[in-house]
Order: structure tokens, then C-alpha cells, then sequence
């Protein structure tokens, strides 16, 4: 095939090549093309057919001998004399290669062994097939638990490692100080003035990103008359940021400059998300939107957009999952955000990242952030600030992030440690099998010592067999990973996946699993069976070292239980503390309400009335709010300093500001304890607060604080207190109810609450969104229920106690599996003893009883053990929680009594069988 320029030589190819060579012809005429010169080169690589850039860099160099962007440099030089030409040079190929026969005697004699090895190995396996099944089943589980961990874990600790200066990068985080409890904590979110006064003072700072991450977008796709033809509602997904964002973070564009984000009402948009949008990626670029952001009054605006960009699409493993992304001043962030000039207040979700300099010293940079934030704000705020580097964004589960995706590194050791103790109760019960089988394979032993073999060489072929089981269950392991990866998956929403060949990790971990697997399961029979006497042997009078054998043997299975009891105590109480969460009374009606959000603008200012009114005169209805926030929220609240009853100095804490109509209270069912409600008012004219900003301000008397006035941001709201609420969780329960004010403001609605009866609920949604969509047809009905919404507060909870479930399933089963190994040892051993016992009139009740109460034994030794272990841990996962439940000691007897109902129930098969064998046949012999 000849392309412009130059040729490339004929000769045997496969289709594989003349696609290649095909798409890079495609690729090189696209460069030349000036029609393409909007697309960078991964934008070119993806037009042309390719699905990576590092494929498409790959191949086209093998092709051309040149870079593409070598290759498109030249183009620029226009050079006449330009020839792309790939080497002609074939390595030359050996096909066949003749072997000089350097083989010694002991060589070839140890190559002999190896083979005779595995086929000795082999057979046995296939004479004790259901000893090799079980075998391999309680290793392939084992292995299949570790593999699965490894890949969540791999994927959380992923996270934006992709970012190539991402050891430079931090985010600006406040540092709020509570001065009621003497204590700090940290938010995300920043003050408007902060990324402008970190550029000015300190110099040293290579790049300042702002972000404003927003919620609950419209976006509407224009006609060419400027005319919607299509909207859609983006809850999240939206970010308004500067060129600076895409210096320090690496996310490529396929179309378009960076630099078009400096001058406002552009945007960027997702591959994705411009497929979704227009159909064609391609066809984005030029295009106009008009958005419409959620959030705040002063957050909104009508600002029509042109489509300047296309991203390509984001990697799952980023906590900036951007669809679409707004230039940084734009709307709010224009002019409202350059005349701000308050230090003191943070906004949700606007934030603030940063490039430093290579080793710069964090502790340093903070002590000089911490001086800048006291000379900056207000004296009565002792409020600062401090960077946190990126590669912890992912693991604060206080703070947070933009994905919503965190994972405390706590929790990936308690995974580890679960992957490590799994694989270990897997190798237990291989070691207890392994040697119940030492009987049956007594008398081989012995012929194999008498005709000289070694220890060595016995425990070779020790070792070989247990390789081979290994193999065996590592097929099955990745099998069941492939089929249950997507499950665990779905159950934690994460985008996990079992590329084996894509992934170097996998296979190394594979790998090292099988030799640590061998070695930990194949030792220590090796090593009991290799030992055999040969005369003992072949006299069918072996020992098996009575004491220290089946006490190692009994140590394992105390080790296994251990670990499974304490597994199902931690589960139980895991399901205990959700049954809490989400049967405790939060002080307010959750039940049939459901949550809609919507932009609050003049025209749906001037609508409420109108929809309040419709809604009430449906049936099965019962009442409406129109508010900033539910009382529950999760990060998504206000806070505001505050100044009471005329007082010079700032109160000594913060306090959340909810805005809702008069009939909030009425909607959720909060109770006044002294006072009245609010009266119906479009603007903040008086104040409801909760019990504890009454016992924050050190009143003891809630009638005391009614008529006193609180003012709030800086004096701009005055108003007199007329209503003392009753604490309610207006968080999750992982904090105290906080202080809380609430007062009337219809420009800071964002949300509508609806209490509907139970009966004939469906009916009853839909005539609500009938009546949402004629009244606002620019918006798009999306509620949520608040029940379900206080229970994604929780969501990781949920998983973990889901997964806890699982294991502690798993651990059950490869513990019942090891005690089946020891009821087979023990039985084997003393067969004779159970013959004579028999015959001497022993009932099989009683001898089932004998083998019972060694291993009721057993269990009540590891009951002990994992007891003190669970309530430790488990205590301290309980201290996160500021309501949480006691830990009872019926959890524990619950967790110990069904170790032993399952341990029972597995070795009461083997007990039985010995019972009613005929002792005839077991004493014959003598």
C-alpha cells in the first residue's frame, strides 16, 4: 500500500497490518487536511479508528518510523523533501535451531523425576477425587475472596494516579474551629476571595484552580433560532473552573484549545455527554447551550454557551467526574465573584486547588497559610485554612469530595487483613485434609522409603501434588471472578474489572499467590508425611506424632474459628447499628415525602403560590414546603456566624441556616416547645431555633430567648427570635445536632418537600409531576424520596455490612471444611477405639457425643479468643458514630451459638458414619 509521501514495502501481512497501516494512511491525511485542524491528535487518533493514544502512538511510529507528533511538526515545515520511510530491516528469524545434546546423566535423570512428579501427583489426585474436589473448592474460594479484594483495593487506590504531577498537587481545605467544644474540623469548600489571594501573596505557587462544582443543572440545547429543541438535567456533573484546572490536571481534549476556557460563556463538554447531547461528538463543537444553574439565587443565571471543547471521557477512578465544564466567569462567577470581598463565609461546593513546586515543604506552606487566613479575616474568626495533598482527597471520609466516592485507608487494612485471614483459613483446612489423608497414604510412603527414596524427594512430591491442586483452583478462582466480579461491583458501584492480560498487577498477584498458596498449604504435610516410619507403615501401626501433631492440627482449627466468630460478631453488630440508623426517630416525618428540586428565578418565584395551591387540591395530599434544605442534610448546609442580642462580638460558634416557608414545620412535623411558627414572608423577618442554640448561648430557659434578636453575614440579617424547635438529627448520626436557625427567604428555595397519604401513592406522584411540568415546563420533574435519601447517608455502611455478610459466609464454610479435615483425621485414628467400644455396648448416640464435645471444646477455646478481638474493633468502628448502640453480650453468645449449631451440623456427618460402621470390619485385622 502506497501512501503520499512514501511507500512501504509488500510483503506478508497479516489483516491485522493492513487495518493498521490503513488507519494510519486515514490519520496522516487528516493532518495534512486543514478541515481537521480543530481536532488535537487524540481527537484525530479516535477519528481515524484508533481507541488509545498509546496504541495509536505505537503503531504509526512501527509504520512510519516517525512520531505523530514528529510527523506533524514536519507537516508545519512544509518540507518537499519529507519522506516518511519505516526500516526495511527484519531481524533476522531463526526457524530452526539445532540443540548440541550437552545433556549429563544427572540432568536428565532430574528432568525424569519432575515429570515423574506431576504424573504420580496426578494419579492421586484422581484416586481421591473427593478429597482433591474438596480441596481444590476450599483453595479456589480462598484464592477467588483475595483476588477479589486485590482488585478493589487496586481500583480505590487508583484514584486520579493518572494526573502526571500529581505529587505537586493539594487542595485548600477550612479549618473550622468550634469554639463550644474546643475542637477543628475541615470542609472542602472556601471563601470566593481565596483563589484570587492565594495567587497574590504567595508568588511561589505555580498554578490556582477555582472550582465551583454545581447541582441540579438544566441544560437546553438551542435551534438555530435560538429556540430549545431539547433539555436536560445534569444532578451532578457540572463544574465552572479556569485554563489553570486543565495545568494541573490531566484530562484530554479531542477538539479545541484549553485556553477558550479564559473568556467566559464557552464550555467543555464529554465525549460522553456530547454524544448525549448531539448525537456526535464531532458535531459539538460550535454548537450553543444555554444553561441554567441550580443552587442559590445568586448562583443563577441564563447563560447561553458555546461548545468550545470536547474532554475525553473521564476516567472512572477520578473524583472530578466533570460532564460539563463552564468557564471561569461566567455567570455568578463574573462579576459577582469579582466584586466579593467576604473572608469569613465558605460556599458549598466551591473549592480550590493548587500546583506547587517541586519538594515543597507542606508544614512550612501551612504555617504561612494559617498567618495569611488571620490577617485576611475578620478578628471575632479563628476559622483558617491548610493544603492537603491529592493523593489523600480520595481516603478523607470527613471531608470528602466531588465524586462522593471516599474510602477511609482504615478500611482497605481491615479488607487486607479479611483477604489475608480468608486465604489463611483456606490453607488451614488444605494442611487438615492433607494430613486426614496420611493413614491412606501410609503404606506408599513406606514402599517408597524401602526402595530408597528420600525426604526430599517424598516432599517434592508432596509439594507437587499441592501445586498442582493450586493450578487447579487458580482456574477455577478466575472463572468465579469473572461471574462474581460484576456483582461485587454492582453492590459497591464501583467500575471493577478482571483484565488478566491488561493488567501486569493481576498477573503478579496471581503468581505470587500460587507460590505462597504452595508453601503455606504444602509444607507441613509435606513435612509429616515425608517422615513416615516404613516399618510402622507397611505394619499399618502408624504414628502420626499423637501430641504435637493433633495439637498443631486443633490449633488450626481454633486459629479458623476464631476468625469466622469473630467475623459473624462484627457482622451482627454492623447489622445492629444499620437497624439503629434507620429505625431511630430523627425528631421529624420522613415517611411519604418526597423531595423535588428546582431553580428558584423570578418566574418560579412568582409560580409557588399557584402550584402550592394545585397540589393541595389533589387527593391523597396533605401538605407542601418550599425550602433550602430538608432537615436532614449531609454536607449540603449553611453555615453562618452570628451575633446575639445585640452583642458587639461574634458568638463562639456557627450555627446551620435552613430558609423555609411557614408550613416547614407543618410538612415534616417539627415540634415547637416554646414560642410560635413563622409567618408567611418572602424575605427573613424573624428567626426559629433549636434546643441546642439555646444551650449554646448558655440559656437555660427557651422562653428566655424569645424576641431577643441574632444577626447574621455581617449584620445584613437582623431578625427577632419567635420559636424555639425541638432537637431534631438534622445530620447523619455520625454527628450532633448542631445549632440551627430557620427563617422565611423565597430567593434561597431550591427545593419543594410534599407529604403524600400512603394510599394510592403512584396515582398520586404522577399528578404531581402532571401538574410540576405545566406549571415549570422548563423543568424537569426529578424527586427523590427523603427516606431513601437519609439512607444514602449510609450507603457505606450498607456495603460494608453486606460484605461482612459475605465473609463471614466464606470463613464459615472454609472453617466447616477444616473441621471436616479433623473429624476425618480423628475418625481414621481411632476407628479401632470406636470398634471396641461398640463392642463393648456403647450406643452411637455416645459416640457421636466422643467426637462432639473435643470439638465443642475447641470452639468454646476460640469463642474466648475472638471475643475480646471483636469488641475491641467493633468499639472502636462504634466511636465514629455520635448515636450508636451498646454492645450487648447476647451478641456475642448469638455469634458463639452459631459457630457451634454450624460446627455440629459438619462433623455430626463423619461422627454418624464412625458410629454405625460395623466394628467387625474395623477389628478383623487383629
Amino acid at each position: 500500500m502506497n501512501y503520499p509521501g512514501y511507500s512501504i514495502p509488500c510483503s506478508k501481512k497479516s489483516f491485522s497490518d493492513l487495518i493498521n497501516e490503513y488507519r494510519v494512511h486515514a490519520a496522516t491525511r487528516k493532518m495534512q487536511d486543514a478541515a481537521y485542524d480543530h481536532l488535537t491528535l487524540l481527537g484525530i487518533a479516535y477519528e481515524s479508528g484508533f481507541n488509545s493514544q498509546s496504541s495509536f502512538n505505537r503503531i504509526f511510529k512501527q509504520i512510519t518510523g516517525k512520531s505523530p507528533q514528529e510527523y506533524k511538526n514536519e507537516l508545519k515545515k512544509q518540507s518537499p523533501s519529507y519522506n516518511l520511510g519505516s526500516s526495511t530491516r527484519l531481524a533476522p528469524l531463526i526457524l530452526r535451531a539445532e540443540t548440541s545434546q550437552n545433556w549429563s546423566p544427572e540432568k536428565l535423570n532430574r528432568n525424569l523425576m519432575f515429570r515423574n512428579y506431576f504424573k504420580i501427583a496426578w494419579r492421586n489426585l484422581k484416586r481421591n477425587k473427593g478429597y482433591a474436589a474438596i480441596n481444590i473448592t476450599g483453595l479456589a474460594v480462598g484464592i477467588a475472596v483475595c483476588m477479589m479484594i486485590f482488585i478493589i483495593i487496586q481500583y480505590q487506590t487508583s484514584f486520579d494516579n493518572f494526573h502526571t504531577k500529581k505529587d505537586r498537587i493539594y487542595r485548600v481545605l477550612t479549618e473550622y474551629y468550634h469554639a463550644e467544644t474546643g475542637t477543628v474540623s475541615y470542609g472542602k469548600d472556601v471563601a470566593f476571595p481565596i483563589p484570587k489571594g492565594l495567587k497574590a501573596e504567595f508568588p511561589q505557587i505555580e498554578q490556582v484552580a477555582p472550582i465551583f462544582a454545581s447541582q441540579n443543572d438544566h441544560l437546553f440545547i438551542l435551534d438555530e433560532n435560538g429556540s430549545p429543541k431539547k433539555v436536560f438535567k445534569e444532578q451532578r456533573g457540572l463544574f465552572i473552573t479556569s485554563p489553570a484546572f486543565f495545568k494541573v490536571f490531566d484530562f484530554p481534549l479531542l477538539a479545541g484549545s484549553y485556553e477558550s476556557l479564559s473568556e467566559p460563556n464557552n464550555v467543555f463538554l464529554t465525549k460522553e455527554t456530547a454524544e448525549k447531547y448531539f448525537g456526535d461528538w464531532k458535531l459539538a463543537m460550535g454548537k450553543t447551550i444555554k444553561i441554567q444553574v441550580g443552587g442559590y439565587m445568586f448562583e443563577h443565571g441564563n447563560d447561553v454557551v458555546k461548545v468550545s471543547g470536547v474532554l475525553d471521557n473521564i476516567p472512572a477512578n477520578s473524583d472530578f467526574q466533570l460532564k460539563v465544564v463552564v468557564s471561569y466567569g461566567t455567570g455568578f462567577t463574573g462579576d459577582y465573584l469579582a466584586q466579593n470581598t467576604d473572608w469569613d463565609g465558605t460556599v458549598i461546593d466551591y473549592g480550590c486547588y493548587i500546583l506547587m513546586p517541586p519538594n515543597t515543604s507542606v508544614t512550612n506552606f501551612n504555617q504561612q497559610l494559617k498567618a495569611f487566613s488571620q490577617r485576611v479575616e475578620s478578628s471575632t474568626n479563628r476559622d483558617s485554612h491548610i493544603i492537603q495533598p491529592l493523593n489523600d482527597v480520595h481516603y478523607d471520609t470527613q471531608v470528602g469530595n466531588y465524586s462522593n466516592q471516599t474510602i477511609s485507608k482504615s478500611l482497605l487494612n481491615v479488607l487486607w487483613l479479611i483477604a489475608a485471614f480468608i486465604l489463611l483459613i483456606a490453607c488451614v483446612n488444605f494442611i487438615n485434609l492433607s494430613t486426614a489423608q496420611a493413614v491412606n497414604l501410609a503404606k506408599e510412603v513406606g514402599v517408597r522409603k524401602v526402595l530408597g527414596s528420600t525426604r526430599l524427594q517424598l516432599q517434592m512430591q508432596f509439594l507437587t501434588e499441592t501445586f498442582l491442586i493450586v493450578i487447579s483452583a487458580m482456574v477455577i478462582t478466575v472463572a468465579v471472578t469473572v461471574l462474581v466480579l460484576p456483582y461485587v461491583g454492582g453492590l459497591l458501584e464501583l467500575s471493577l474489572s478482571f483484565n488478566i492480560f491488561g493488567n501486569p498487577a493481576i498477573i503478579i498477584f496471581l503468581l505470587s499467590l500460587i507460590v505462597i498458596v504452595t508453601a503455606l498449604a504444602g509444607f507441613y504435610p509435606s513435612i509429616v508425611l515425608s517422615r513416615f516410619n516404613p516399618i510402622n507403615a507397611l505394619k499399618s501401626k502408624l504414628s502420626a506424632a499423637p501430641g504435637g501433631g493433633i495439637s498443631l492440627r486443633r490449633g488450626l482449627v481454633v486459629f479458623q474459628f476464631v476468625i469466622a466468630q469473630a467475623l459473624i460478631i462484627g457482622t451482627f453488630i454492623i447489622v445492629r447499628q444499620m437497624d439503629y440508623f434507620m429505625n431511630q426517630p430523627l425528631g421529624f416525618d420522613k415517611e411519604a415525602v418526597i423531595n423535588a428540586p428546582f431553580r428558584v428565578d423570578s418566574v418560579s418565584m412568582s409560580k409557588m403560590e399557584y402550584v402550592k395551591n394545585r397540589l393541595m387540591a389533589l387527593n391523597n395530599f396533605k401538605s407542601v414546603t418550599f425550602s433550602s434544605n430538608t432537615p436532614i442534610e449531609n454536607g449540603n448546609d449553611t453555615w453562618s456566624s452570628l451575633k446575639f442580642d445585640h452583642a458587639q462580638k461574634e458568638a463562639g460558634f456557627k450555627a446551620i441556616t435552613k430558609f423555609a416557608d411557614e408550613h416547614y414545620l407543618r410538612t415534616y412535623k417539627l415540634k415547637l416547645i416554646a414560642g410560635r411558627d413563622l409567618k408567611q414572608s418572602n424575605f427573613t423577618q424573624e428567626f426559629l431555633v433549636n434546643e441546642s442554640l439555646v444551650k449554646s448561648l448558655g440559656i437555660k430557659n427557651p422562653e428566655d430567648i424569645l424576641n431577643k434578636q441574632i444577626s447574621i453575614w455581617n449584620g445584613q440579617i437582623n431578625c427577632p427570635v419567635v420559636g424555639v424547635v425541638k432537637d431534631f438529627n438534622d445530620r447523619s448520626f455520625r454527628d450532633r445536632v448542631a445549632p440551627l436557625l430557620i427563617s422565611t427567604n423565597i430567593t434561597m428555595y431550591t427545593q419543594a418537600g410534599i407529604k403524600l397519604a400512603t394510599s394510592n401513592f403512584p396515582s398520586t406522584v404522577q399528578s404531581v409531576k402532571a401538574i410540576w411540568e405545566q406549571t415549570f415546563p422548563d423543568m424537569v420533574f426529578d424527586y427523590k424520596f427523603l427516606d431513601e435519601k437519609i439512607g444514602n447517608f449510609y450507603k457505606q455502611e450498607n456495603q460494608l455490612s453486606q460484605l461482612y455478610k459475605i465473609f463471614s459466609a466464606i470463613a464459615i464454610l472454609l472453617s466447616c471444611l477444616g473441621l471436616y479435615g479433623l473429624a476425618s483425621f480423628m475418625a481414621m485414628q481411632r476407628v479401632k477405639e470406636v470398634g471396641i467400644r461398640k463392642v463393648l455396648g456403647a450406643s452411637a448416640g455416645s459416640i457421636v457425643y466422643l467426637f462432639s464435645k473435643e470439638f465443642i471444646v475447641l470452639i468454646g477455646i476460640a469463642f474466648a479468643i475472638a471475643t475480646p478481638i471483636a469488641w475491641y474493633y467493633m468499639h472502636q468502628w462504634l466511636q465514629d458514630y455520635v448515636y450508636r448502640i451498646n454492645i450487648s453480650w447476647w451478641i456475642f453468645a448469638a455469634g458463639g451459638l452459631v459457630a457451634v449449631i454450624i460446627a455440629l451440623a459438619t462433623i455430626s456427618f463423619k461422627a454418624v458414619k464412625a458410629a454405625v460402621a460395623n466394628p467387625v470390619k474395623s477389628l478383623r485385622s487383629e
